[in-house]
């Protein structure tokens, strides 16, 4: 029986884990859980599971759960990032999967893998922010890392068995191009929230569907697979595969191609790393190779997409300008989830940021990288306001 702890229970990949917990509850033991504020959701998670931990994030939303009669005197109820930190390092937890948004999972991560337990993370911001701290404190503590986003995911499925890294020609993550893949480029000034946080294969929460529309996500999953699997910026690319069937392909010197597929649903690459090296009946069904269809492949449109390409750039560049798109990105799109700028306009809020050559520099420390997160949200919020002030001039 393995002990399982879940971050973001409440939020799409913790959905998804919970159906493969369900799968498998003879093999699974969910032991903590967690989410930013939803504590009747995490209640009800608890009662079906019999879990003791439960941390939430937000202090009212502890202080409304604590006061709440929906938890026995036997369960124990956690708050903020400490909370967080203090269930990922349960003495008998085997592995902790990160399925929070944002960067509120770096500490815990860091934590768990100190303590010599198995991450499976789910979340971008936190290996762009601090892929190195990570890699080294798994490496240390004799602790894995496992990929749950279905292309590194993918990515990790067809490295299996390939020590020399120099023997990869190209890795490429595909991607589906989001809700605004098939608009005329002229429209998409036109797009609105509601349209961007609706996406044609995958059920995913409002800011990482806005990040597939605007392929910051795919951006950011190249900066994230260059710290899992030790590869060159120029080892690394994307395309745009509208199935989501092809997660990702990896092209060795030899000229042959490996991929992976399955149907767009996370319980695959979910139930990958809970169970890695072994395979169990899956919670969703496969491909019906019976009934298989063409796929298609094709180049990323630089118009449509300037995001992945000032993420690519920023990847090539070093220094610290990863850390700063994942910052302003941030930003930018909660900026146009409250509709204070325009869709178009979290690509300029990006590039706004990384002008400024405070970034050229490394974090030596996660103190340093924290520290350079804060500085380029700082400065993305000043263009966030710049841009409101525009708009509001030319109504005027």
């Amino acid at each position: 029986m393995k002990n399982v702890v879940l971050l973001g229970a409440t939020g799409s990949v913790g959905e998804n884990t919970l159906k493969v917990l369900r799968k498998h509850s003879d093999k699974l033991n969910l032991i903590a859980i967690a989410a930013y504020k939803q504590f009747d959701k995490l209640a009800s998670i608890a009662q079906e599971f019999d879990v003791k931990h439960i941390a939430l994030i937000d202090p009212d939303a502890f202080i409304g759960a604590s006061e709440s009669s929906l938890f026995s005197r036997d369960q124990m109820l956690y708050a903020g990032i400490e909370g967080l930190m203090e269930i990922s390092t349960l003495p008998e937890a085997d592995i902790v999967i990160f399925g929070l948004s944002g960067t509120a999972g770096l500490k815990p991560a860091l934590a768990a893998l100190e303590a010599g337990i198995d991450v499976a993370i789910a979340n971008k911001e936190i290996l762009v922010l601090g892929g190195s701290f990570l890699i080294q404190a798994a490496k240390n503590n004799n602790a894995r890392i496992l990929p749950v986003d279905s292309e590194h995911n993918a990515v990790f499925q067809c490295l299996e068995g390939v020590s020399d890294r120099s023997t990869i020609s190209k890795v490429v993550l595909t991607a589906s191009g989001g809700y605004f893949r098939d608009w005329p480029l002229e429209k998409l000034k036109d797009a609105t929230p509601k349209c961007a946080t609706k996406h044609p294969n995958w059920n995913m929460g409002p800011k990482i569907t806005v990040d597939c529309a605007t392929m910051a996500n795919k951006g950011l999953e190249l900066m994230e697979a260059r710290w899992l699997f030790d590869l060159r910026p120029e080892q690394l690319d994307a395309t745009l595969h509208p199935q989501s069937i092809i997660h990702a392909l990896v092209q060795f010197v030899d000229g042959s191609v490996l991929s992976q597929m399955s149907p767009a649903s996370m319980t695959f690459p979910i139930q990958y790393s809970l169970f890695y090296p072994d395979r169990f009946p899956g919670a969703t069904e496969g491909i019906d190779l019976a009934s298989f269809y063409s796929l298609q492949l094709s180049p990323i449109d630089s118009a449509r997409y300037p995001c992945f390409f000032i993420a690519k750039n920023a990847m090539e560049s070093g220094g610290a300008y990863p850390e700063a798109f994942n910052a302003a990105n941030e930003i930018a799109v909660q900026a146009f989830l409250k509709t204070q700028i325009g869709f178009l306009d979290i690509p300029r809020v990006i590039e706004a940021v990384l002008e400024n050559p405070i970034f050229s520099t490394s974090a030596r420390s996660l103190k340093e990288a924290l520290e350079i997160d804060q500085q380029a949200r700082l400065l993305a919020k000043e263009e966030v306001c710049g841009l409101k002030e525009k708009a509001s001039i030319m109504i005027k």
